[in-house]
């Protein structure tokens, strides 16, 4: 008996050694059985049954002690993956131009991409697209609740201020109009969101991140038609700008800076509500380290651009203490936003832009279909002057779905934009040429969230998101109704939003 159970506790040693939880508790009562059916002796039985119960003790405290352990090391490799990703942020936000990250593809900069992207897919959740809902048009949750409303709390972020744009601009396949008479608002188009980091996730992070994303187009690619498909000068729309040669798409611009005097939502516009709450959080979080991450997807990505731009032309990332916050956009599925003279501007500045495209969609080919940056020098010189030469920002990561074992063929052009596809393609990139394998286990089925990508055999409906009852519930007297929301007294624009603009230089005309 002792010779077994020294051998046990020599056993039980090396395994913590090793950090391994181990139970013994069974080799006790096995070597307890088999000892008292062996003796007939009552004392001898009884001296053997406490030595027995006296090691299954002991062993339980081993037990106990080794699975400490392993906590220990677990919680240990994950505050070192968190320290790294602190320790890291600046180049994962393109400080070095993302210069050898891509292929091989980092992993935390792949799972940083999926989160910001994630972030813009919540801008698409939120959206209430109903054209029978006298809420279409408007986002479906408060501020308050919406990361835990869309499952996203562990983000850890809260939402400062929403955004909202008038929809008297010539994008109708972008903008959402109820068919009811009674709406919520007749000219306002819910267009996104600025988010904050918490505490606990600025720590994680490294720095507290400000986030903007905006919301662009879910499926339709309608939308590309209604663009003018020519370039005005930025500073034609009250951007400054040194140089008048500097041009964008004039209805991403249009989108951008108008505004509707008469609706209580859109009396300020989306420019002006971004720089005034941005401003706001710069000065509120002045002491700590500070970064401004704007994400979008399809026509939001344009918006993402072009707000970046804004931000840093006018110098508002530069705090007092002279200190440059660092801007940095994820863009997904974007369009071409400006000339080449944007672009260089644009570098000039410092503003990093990191670009998800699929090679098979066809919204990041457009506009600028003949003259852009894919054409020779000379052809881009001699078409330099022309209001429909293009040419895109920043750094592209290509990704090609049919690489995709989940996603079968198909000429729905639409799915190719998909933003959840994107994202699944994200996961499973590891480089050129490098096997499909998703790297964090992402839910296939979410790319068939909006869309018929995935392959029939793994038995997901397509478009299977869509709320319970299309939103309508019972009220005490049995009727189905659409109920209230109690969201739109929290959307009116912050009380000292004028003295901003005032700051800015932007309060003419109020």
């Amino acid at each position: 008996m002792a010779v077994s159970l020294s051998k046990t506790f020599l056993s039980i040693n090396r395994h913590l050694h090793d950090h391994h939880a181990l139970s013994f508790s069974g080799i006790g009562r096995s070597k307890s059985m088999e000892f008292a059916t062996r003796s007939p002796r009552i004392p001898r039985v009884m001296s053997k049954t406490s030595e027995s119960l006296s090691s299954i003790i002991h062993e339980l405290q081993l037990e106990r002690r080794a699975k400490k352990l392993e906590e220990e090391y677990v919680e240990a490799g994950t505050q070192q993956q968190e320290t790294r990703l602190a320790d890291v942020w600046r180049e994962i936000h393109g400080q070095e131009d993302w210069v050898g990250m891509l292929d091989p593809m980092d992993p935390l900069l792949r799972s940083e991409l999926i989160r910001y992207g994630e972030m813009a897919q919540a801008t698409y959740d939120a959206f209430d697209f109903d054209p029978f809902s006298k809420y279409c048009g408007s986002c479906r949750f408060t501020r308050r609740e919406f990361f835990d409303a869309l499952g996203m709390a562990q983000h850890g972020y809260h939402i400062s201020r929403y955004l909202f744009a008038t929809s008297n601009i010539n994008l109708p396949n972008f903008f959402k109009k109820s068919r009811w008479p009674k709406v919520w608002s007749k000219n306002a188009n819910w267009i996104g969101y600025v988010a904050v980091s918490d505490d606990e996730t600025s720590r994680r992070l490294g720095r507290r991140d400000i986030t903007i994303a905006w919301r662009g187009t879910v499926t339709r690619l309608e939308w590309i038609a209604d663009l003018m498909d020519y370039l005005k000068p930025i500073s034609s729309n009250k951007i400054p700008c040194p140089d008048s040669t500097i041009k964008v798409e004039s209805g991403f611009l249009d989108l951008y800076t108008d505004k509707d005097m008469d609706c209580r939502y859109c009396k300020f516009s989306a420019r002006e509500q971004i720089l005034t709450e941005v401003k706001r959080l710069l000065e509120l979080y002045r002491d700590e380290e500070i970064s401004i991450t704007i994400t979008g997807h399809s026509l939001g990505s344009a918006l993402a651009i072009l707000s970046a731009y804004d931000i840093v032309e006018t110098g508002l990332n530069v705090l007092n203490d002279c200190r440059a916050v660092p801007v940095s956009v994820f863009s997904f599925s974007g369009p071409r936003v400006g000339n080449v003279r944007f672009k260089e501007r644009l570098n000039s500045l410092g503003v990093k832009v990191l670009r998800v495209v699929n090679v098979h969609d066809i919204v990041p080919k457009s506009p600028g279909l003949f003259f852009n940056e894919n054409a020779s020098p000379m052809v881009m010189k001699l078409a330099e002057g022309l209001p429909w030469c293009y040419c895109h920002v920043g750094v592209e990561l290509a990704l090609d779905h049919t690489h995709s074992p989940f996603l079968k063929q198909t000429g729905d052009l639409s799915c190719a934009h998909n933003l959840e596809a994107h994202l699944h393609l994200l996961d499973g990139y590891h480089g050129k040429g490098k096997r499909f394998v998703l790297a964090s286990g992402r839910d296939p089925a979410l790319v068939n969230k909006a869309s018929d990508f995935l392959k029939d055999h793994y038995l997901v409906p397509p478009y299977w998101r869509q709320d319970e009852n299309k939103g309508m519930v019972r009220s005490k007297d049995g009727r189905w109704m659409q109920p209230e929301r109690p969201i739109l007294d929290e959307h009116h624009h912050p009380d000292d939003i004028h003295h901003q603009l005032q700051q800015l230089g932007l309060a003419s005309g109020y």
